[in-house]
């Protein structure tokens, strides 16, 4: 199975794991409360996705060459996905922040009818996902994880 052989894939995912698995006692740290549903989260420190494209990049160059043209194409596809984590999806997150205030403040206005306070709490509101993307500081550490991967898995794993 050549698939097991696939130093690239690997270290992308390795290092994507390690990133969302380092999140939990990051956030502990942070805020004293466990919370394993970061495992699964978008968002935070460090940012998985940075750690991916960085290692995987990494990894192509350490395996064809800083020169080729799949180095090229993977570095122009990181740059991409980090440029879109810490622009575009940090936005929408700020977005996301701002409604769900909206929702707060519209739900408090509309308390005082009489058919909404018999409504059960869950069906006065569904809050949006606030954490989206990156602040740059967590995209340049999820680079950091996934050069790391990436250079320790090729000098370190004699089966790549």
């Amino acid at each position: 199975m050549e698939i097991l052989q696939n130093f690239p894939l690997w270290a992308a995912l390795c290092s994507i794991l390690f990133a969302q698995v380092v999140k939990i006692p990051l956030s502990y740290i942070a805020s004293r409360k466990w919370d394993i549903t970061l495992i699964t989260s978008t968002g935070g420190m460090p940012s998985s996705h940075s750690a991916a494209v960085t290692a995987v990049s990494t990894a192509i160059g350490l395996e064809h060459g800083f020169d080729s043209g799949l180095f090229a194409i993977c570095m122009v596809f990181g740059v991409i996905v980090l440029f879109d984590a810490t622009g575009v999806r940090r936005h929408a997150g700020y977005h996301a922040t701002v409604l769900n205030q909206l929702v707060v403040d519209f739900n408090k206005f509309v308390s005082e009818a009489k058919s909404w306070q018999k409504k059960q709490e869950t069906e006065k509101r569904e809050e949006l996902k606030e954490l989206l993307g990156h602040q740059p500081i967590e995209v340049f550490f999820g680079c950091v994880v996934g050069l790391a991967f990436a250079w320790a898995g090729h000098y370190y794993m004699p089966i790549w």
